[in-house]
């Protein structure tokens, strides 16, 4: 069974609840001037931590982790150093060993960037991807629901 939220609008701020404050670095401009497809990449994985991790860190499941099988980044506008960009994060789906989460990457109100990652579960110990246990797929189905 798979829980399924794909209607989301990810370029709305009023399709998050949780958002990561991100600042942007000097380093993270390209020759152009504009801020380069790694750091964007960067400040979704920031988001993304803060969210996942955030979610597993209230269980007590010890080895069971998460890892990064897919991530696109869709790039709406130019981006420029100085400034705090605000990454909204949420869950979007959940397969039978996948979680996959969207975000909006925001400068005020003006979305600069979309992405979508997919996390596959995964116990650290017997270094395999495994399903989450009842309690975690409920926590994230009530979110995804939410």
């Amino acid at each position: 069974m798979t829980t399924d939220n794909t209607a989301i609008d990810l370029t709305r701020r009023e399709s998050f609840d949780a958002f990561t404050a991100v600042t942007i670095r000097f380093s993270d401009q390209d020759s152009m001037g504009h801020v380069n497809n790694v750091s964007f990449a960067q400040y979704v994985e920031a988001a993304r931590t803060m969210l996942i991790q955030g979610l597993l860190d209230r269980f007590d499941h010890a080895g069971l982790d998460f890892i990064l099988a897919r991530v696109v980044i869709d790039y709406k506008c130019e981006l420029h150093y100085p400034g705090t960009v605000d990454v909204g994060g949420r869950l979007i789906r959940i397969g039978s060993k996948s979680l996959t989460s969207g975000y909006g990457v925001f400068l005020g109100d003006t979305c600069v960037a979309t992405a979508e990652s997919v996390n596959v579960f995964y116990d650290m110990t017997t270094r395999t991807s495994v399903a989450p246990p009842d309690d975690v797929r409920a926590a994230i189905i009530e979110k995804i629901r939410a």
